[in-house]
């Protein structure tokens, strides 16, 4: 499924860098139009996009999100997304079933913090045009290119935690207490 979100953006990137092209061969100015069509564009995704995470699976969305969990509740497949805003997830009494949990957090400007409990094994697939990252106070500082990180023993945890973001800037901190 990363591959699919690399795939999206490596030809919008393309299609970007093409029209630039055109416009200066051509002198005609694209820039007018560019804006607006790229927002029909992930709205029209947003409306008809297939379910991206296997099974029965959360969405969340919230043009301004302050996504915040904390405290007992029940972990479970999500998707989040938002424009701008702050996911807080604290996973210390949080109830995590066996096997892997995915969540998916997507948007244009967000601060992700994830509180994790010393013995939860998580793995993270960060990708953003601007990463900024603190991973168990290991910073990661990242230009287009992707972030990936799995604690020790993730693979065979008998409960993990898979989280995946995607932004165009992000701030992204995961401790463990």
């Amino acid at each position: 499924m990363r591959n699919r979100g690399f795939m999206i953006v490596g030809g919008l990137l393309i299609l970007w860098g093409g029209l630039i092209l055109l416009s200066e061969l051509l002198r005609i100015d694209f820039s007018d139009i560019c804006w607006p069509v790229a927002l029909i564009l992930i709205g029209v995704y947003l409306l008809v996009r297939p379910r991206m995470v296997i099974g029965k699976a959360h969405v969340n969305f919230s043009p301004l999100n302050n996504t915040r969990r904390s405290g007992p509740w029940q972990v479970v497949s999500e998707e989040i997304y938002t424009l701008v805003g702050n996911t807080r997830l604290d996973f210390t009494q949080a109830e995590v079933q066996p096997g892997e949990t995915v969540l998916r957090v997507f948007g244009f400007v967000g601060d992700v913090k994830l509180h994790l409990p010393p013995d939860l094994a998580f793995s993270v697939s960060s990708w953003a045009f601007v990463n900024d990252s603190k991973i168990l106070g290991q910073k990661y500082e990242r230009f287009v290119s992707p972030l990936e990180y799995a604690s020790p023993g993730y693979e065979s945890a008998e409960k993990k935690i898979r989280v995946e973001t995607f932004f165009f800037v992000i701030d992204l901190d995961i401790y463990q207490a």
